[in-house]
């Protein structure tokens, strides 16, 4: 929530819940409010309404948002509810039927007008309490910027089309516009999300703009070319290994963005992702691997990956163990199968008992544990660039272009001052351990 916002007009609560991509319509939503003049509370007790923009997707998700619904309504009593979870209206309503209003996920229009009907708008509104940029709420030296809406592919376990529906790709015009303002704005970080990132433009048939006098097709490709130019970092987030990824390596090499591939590879057994429905040839994928780390050796990789999935065996399971030792993923996550309302996976035989997926989620953990102090202790004695996230008595924190925030790891500069966040300054490192790192500035910044 907004601390800094104006007293002036009705105040607003704001929970946001779920993924970066549900952050960016939070983002949204509250740039439009911004703009009509209302304000943002800091808490519940002094917000006029609150806005809880849920999380779907999975059970677990669908409970916390349930639950943060309930606090809300027991601290406020004036609830609008919207976001992923918000297509199940009936099930929250049984649950919480003193909420105002229930919208979808980017039903931005419909949210606002939840809030006309409980709130009017101010008579005489002041656009400039609403920055360039638009609201964010990211620090200010980083912000995520969503491409598209949607997704094409039919993953067994997963019911984003019919949350988000299929791919909905966002011109690159407006795409690249937004990113500029979002540098101007004082961004020194992009981070691009989408349900499927290398999709991109798939839709619109990759329709060309133009954009600082050159002509740019809405492609992957062309999309990190052209914010390879902001001069600002770059990061690339939920990208499908689809062929023509190899073709950005270069840019990474280049320097023209991170050298970081989020890719959710979910598994590695043929017969699991068969059943996933989801790309198959893992051995191919680590020939790649092997080859976009020979023209860019810093590439750090994160995935995320289920175990417990239906049919899973214990030969699957040390088949993705294996494949993982091999690959030497930087950063992963790992998920127990849940089964998801809607989800085909739910009908497949050979459901995997809860204390197996438990006990292959302690093993998955542990074998990643010894993958990611490797990887990070050959970062001792390197210099790496760190972005300042955070500054304290104590020193620094700040991440690594191998460090995205929030879901990887940071690095510690203990006892640095004179640094602010969103600082990029070089950083000799000097002790690793399983997902940290510690260094000091290695030289006066620039």
């Amino acid at each position: 929530m907004d601390q800094a916002a104006s007293n002036t007009g009705p105040k607003i609560g704001f929970v946001s819940l779920g993924c970066p991509k549900a952050l960016v319509d939070s983002e949204r939503i509250i740039s439009r409010l911004r703009a009509e003049g209302y304000s943002l509370s800091g808490d519940y007790a002094n917000a006029d309404a609150v806005i809880v923009n849920t999380c779907g997707f999975l059970d677990s998700a669908k409970a916390e948002s349930l639950a943060t619904i309930g606090e809300a309504l027991e601290e406020n009593g004036r609830v609008i509810v919207t976001g992923c979870f918000g297509v199940e209206a009936e099930r929250i309503r049984e649950a919480h039927p003193d909420v105002l209003a229930i919208t979808g996920p980017q039903q931005y229009e419909a949210v606002v007008g939840a809030v006309h009907e409980v709130l009017p708008p101010p008579h005489d509104p002041f656009l400039d309490l609403l920055p360039p940029a638009g609201i964010k709420l990211t620090p200010r030296h980083y912000a995520y910027l969503k491409i598209s809406e949607g997704c094409n592919n039919r993953c067994s376990f997963c019911i984003i089309p019919s949350l988000r529906g299929d791919l909905a790709s966002r011109p690159i015009k407006e795409v690249l516009a937004e990113a500029e303002r979002l540098v101007r704005a004082g961004v020194k970080e992009i981070l691009v999300i989408s349900q499927d990132t290398s999709a991109y433009g798939l839709d619109l048939r990759h329709a060309e703009s133009d954009w600082q006098g050159r002509t740019w097709r809405s492609h992957f490709l062309d999309l990190c070319e052209a914010l390879g130019e902001l001069g600002v970092w770059v990061r690339l987030h939920y990208v499908y290994p689809y062929p023509h990824v190899d073709r950005v390596i270069p840019l990474m090499a280049e320097g023209k963005i991170l050298p970081y591939l989020d890719i959710p590879f979910q598994h590695a057994s043929p017969a699991v992702l068969k059943a996933m429905r989801r790309p198959a040839n893992q051995e191919k994928v680590l020939d790649r691997i092997v080859d976009w780390r020979r023209q860019v050796p810093t590439l750090a990789l994160r995935s995320t990956f289920i175990v417990g999935f239906p049919g899973e065996t214990e030969e699957d399971f040390q088949f993705l163990l294996d494949w993982l030792a091999e690959a030497e993923i930087d950063r992963t996550g790992c998920f127990k199968y849940e089964p998801v309302a809607g989800a085909k996976a739910n009908a497949l035989p050979g459901a995997v008992p809860e204390e197996v997926k438990e006990e292959r989620w302690h093993r998955f953990m542990q074998a990643q544990q010894a993958v990611s102090a490797k990887r990070l202790k050959s970062k001792v004695g390197q210099r790496l660039d760190v972005i300042i996230d955070e500054v304290d008595v104590e020193g620094a924190v700040g991440r690594s272009p191998g460090d995205a925030p929030e879901i990887d790891g940071k690095v510690f500069l203990d006892g640095e001052n004179g640094l602010s966040p969103g600082d990029i300054v070089p950083v000799l490192i000097d002790h690793a351990e399983e997902y940290d790192l510690w260094g000091s500035v290695a030289e006066e910044r620039s």
